[in-house]
């Protein structure tokens, strides 16, 4: 739950900090039609009160905790209140209460890297999400000290499953106006491309790499990011280490050769 003053554009950081929580909080109680009105309502006011004491005197020792939001829910009169706070009690002082605690990484580190392996079925959807509002975090920081920040995710495809993918569609078309260079990496084109938010990714990102496609998901490529009619390179498999680049808005696709020292994939 950290959040620090340059969190959003506008002069109030907590909207997109609200944003969010309200993400973290469809997942949790993982209703099928998602989070209604009244409950929206009432997450929206108690993590405006939690942040309150905070953002009023800016001491880390005071940032807020998932135990502090499970706190204010129980105080809130909605029935509404009571049931989202049933359904966070197991990542608060349940099993999975890995997330209700202030985190003991150095973040400030010139390099970071978020493993989620171990993480188990349970949490990994809600890690995926907390390490985007982490790196969130670390992109406003930088900004604010005329740094860049690349951010680099495997198994990009995952991000945009579920309740994730507004989150990271609205994160990613942040992070380039903030400084941000964002880098997804997927060996999984059908799950990608199966997402209703990946044109969304596509019309966002400048630069694309293919590597080594499947005849089919060669011609969905082409046809998804609008190449007509599909060049040589995309009809015909390509020897290890070569893969059209579409620079968006400016060239065709391009046969690429990657660097010697790259990590190569036929995926």
């Amino acid at each position: 739950m950290d959040i620090n003053l340059n969190y959003s554009d506008d002069d109030n950081p907590l909207a997109l900090k609200v944003d969010f929580l309200l993400s973290f909080c469809d997942i949790v109680v993982g209703s099928k039609d998602g989070l209604q009105p009244v409950e929206k309502t009432v997450i929206d006011r108690c993590v405006r009160n939690v942040y309150r004491p905070y953002l009023a005197d800016p001491d880390p020792a005071r940032m807020p905790i998932l135990q502090d939001l499970y706190d204010e829910l129980l105080a809130q009169p909605e029935t509404e209140a009571q049931r989202i706070a049933a359904a966070l009690e197991l990542y608060v002082s349940g099993s999975l209460n890995v997330f209700n605690h202030r985190s003991n990484v150095e973040l400030s580190n010139r390099l970071v890297c978020f493993n989620i392996k171990e993480l188990g079925k349970q949490l990994k959807k809600l890690g995926m999400l907390v390490i985007q509002d982490q790196v969130w975090n670390r992109v406003t920081v930088n900004r604010a000290q005329g740094r860049t920040t690349r951010y680099y995710v495997d198994e990009f495809h995952l991000l945009l499953k579920g309740e994730l993918a507004s989150w990271s569609v609205e994160i990613w078309k942040r992070f380039r106006k903030w400084g941000g260079i964002p880098t997804g990496i997927t060996q999984n084109i059908k799950d990608l491309l199966a997402s209703r938010e990946v044109e969304n990714i596509f019309e966002n990102s400048d630069f694309i790499y293919m590597l080594n496609q499947a005849s089919g998901d060669r011609q969905i490529l082409a046809k998804q990011l609008n190449i007509s009619p599909p060049p040589a390179l995309l009809r015909h498999p390509l020897r290890g280490g070569r893969g059209p680049a579409v620079l968006r808005k400016r060239h065709p696709a391009l046969p690429r050769p990657l660097p010697r020292r790259t990590a190569t994939s036929t995926g």
